[in-house]
């Protein structure tokens, strides 16, 4: 059985570029488009690992993790923040917001590939 990865994206052409990525790699992707959908997608559907973008509609993607990490029910699921926020201090606040670790955009086909194996086999 495919392992499945959520995608917290509020970006058509990034969701797009990422699902494909995805799939290419052999994972199962479903797509939220908000951080509030997010987190509801992350209870209803417990995937694998989540990617979560950090500027997010309705809930931004910081919120969204602190959510996710006070439910029982996913507070264990990885967490890999991808964001085009790449600022000094940008990587430990996301580590400080709950995630496991943190990408920044754009990143390619193989950082995207080696950060979910490691976060997989933690």
């Amino acid at each position: 059985m495919k392992q499945k990865i959520l995608l917290v994206e509020d970006n058509p052409a990034t969701i797009d570029v990422i699902q494909k990525e995805l799939e290419f790699l052999g994972y199962d992707c479903v797509v939220a488009d908000d951080g509030k959908k997010g987190v509801d997608m992350a209870t209803s559907q417990l995937p694998d690992l989540i990617i979560m973008d950090i500027s997010l509609p309705k809930l931004d993607g910081l919120a969204a993790t602190s959510l996710i990490r006070q439910n029982p029910k996913t507070q264990a699921i990885p967490i890999l923040a991808a964001t085009a926020r790449a600022l000094p201090g940008d990587r430990e606040k996301c580590l400080q917001g709950g995630c496991d670790d943190y990408i920044a955009k754009p990143f390619t086909h193989r950082e995207l590939g080696a950060a979910i194996k490691k976060l997989l086999k933690a």
